[in-house]
């Protein structure tokens, strides 16, 4: 269907584009993966008594961003795209601040739970942003892009937070962030044109919100493709949740973590790499399902592994480490077609779209993995087994899915 919305000239070069959506997007990785190494002094400092809780941290601020996702999209469908994103950035460091002076583990959640608001205007917003100017294909390709330079944030940041934590704990964590949404905001302000020209502007009210989250979700293959999404977000974030106690506690990595999870995200950053290379021969949904396929097969494999402890010690953490590659080359092959093909169908109301389908996968991804990341034993048997149910599912729903 053609787009009814005229496309604003790309006054700004492309690899600048791309690499300032990279640090955009870069912001919800960096405030998740950068707290890793803290897990073990927050547990001990503000919830000694039951340290699997500290894993909260990570889900409060999903939960926040997934709360946040619902208004950012809107609110940049009405005001445009510039303003929302740099009034997240905004919220989300004020909120980084009130982090550094909680005294207890419930204000600390508090507090990510708003900076996690604060940080979905950026990341959804930039996500319309891109709709703005491509279409399809594409904007698999661009969004691929990003995804490529973004998938570097995961294998720095818990070196960065550890660092950090060394020399001035793990409340200074929170001083980077504040540091990273004001290199966003000014590299925004000083270099991108406004992406939405004020006569494709929507009107802010609820009538107009109704309607087009109607449209959104009314929409048979939308419903499908936020499913997957859901799923695979959830499968992820489980992982996330539990990677530090897993490589430190179950597999004895404790000093080498934050080498060992940079390994593993740039291994799994080659799935950015081929799908950007490849999307536009063979398309969005047969290499979606490839992906899904390709994981159902690893962690069924790894589900009989360790259900049946059928590993010698020697080979239980190589294979852990292998699976955990898989999860998230997985990610990188999938979220960049998963989001491109549920946003072409619904480009003159991108905003509004983007944030219906990032709110219900990101707020049905906390329900996947808080419980999966709670349920830690000391062994990799709950999230290997959440993972082969989800792909299981997200592989039977892309039957359904039409890429057209």
């Amino acid at each position: 269907m053609p787009d009814p919305i005229a496309r604003p000239p790309r006054s700004q070069p492309l690899p600048e584009f791309i690499a300032m959506l990279a640090l955009i997007f870069a912001v919800i990785a960096f405030s998740i993966d950068s707290m890793l190494p803290a897990l073990p002094e927050i547990a001990a400092a503000l919830t000694p008594g039951n340290v699997n809780r500290a894993q909260l941290v990570l889900t409060s601020f999903v939960g926040g961003l997934g709360m946040g996702l619902l208004v950012g999209g809107p609110l940049s469908d009405a005001l445009g795209r510039k303003p929302v994103i740099t009034a997240g950035f905004a919220l989300y460091a004020i909120a980084a601040v009130a982090a550094i002076f909680a005294d207890s583990l419930d204000l600390l959640l508090a507090a990510r739970f708003v900076q996690g608001i604060g940080a979905a205007a950026p990341r959804i917003v930039a996500l319309a942003m891109v709709r703005d100017l491509y279409q399809g294909r594409e904007m698999a390709r661009i969004t691929s892009f990003v995804m490529m330079v973004f998938i570097l944030v995961p294998a720095v940041a818990p070196s960065i937070g550890a660092v950090v934590i060394h020399f001035v704990g793990w409340r200074g964590v929170f001083g980077s962030f504040v540091v990273l949404a004001l290199i966003g905001s000014l590299w925004l302000n000083l270099r991108r044109p406004e992406t939405l020209p004020e006569t494709a502007r929507r009107p802010l009210n609820t009538r107009s919100l109704v309607a087009a989250a109607r449209e959104v979700m009314g929409n048979g293959q939308v419903q499908l493709v936020t499913v997957v999404m859901t799923l695979g977000f959830g499968q992820m974030f489980a992982l996330l949740s539990s990677a530090q106690q897993l490589f430190v506690d179950t597999y004895g990595k404790g000093d080498s973590f934050p080498l060992w999870f940079a390994a593993m995200a740039l291994l799994s950053g080659s799935g950015t790499v081929l799908n950007a290379r490849y999307v536009v021969r063979l398309g969005m949904r047969r290499i979606v399902g490839w992906a899904y396929g390709m994981q159902v097969l690893v962690s069924g494999l790894m589900t009989v592994l360790v259900f049946c402890d059928l590993l010698p010690e020697a080979l239980r953490f190589p294979a852990f480490f292998f699976w955990a590659v898989s999860v998230f080359f997985m990610a990188g092959v999938t979220f960049g077609n998963l989001n491109a093909m549920a946003l072409q169908r619904m480009g003159h109301v991108a905003g509004m779209a983007a944030s219906v389908i990032g709110a219900i996968s990101t707020l049905g991804a906390v329900l996947i993995a808080a419980p999966v990341g709670l349920l830690y034993d000391g062994t990799a048997r709950p999230i290997v087994l959440a993972t082969l149910v989800c792909s299981g599912l997200a592989l039977m729903l892309m039957r359904g899915v039409r890429e057209g």
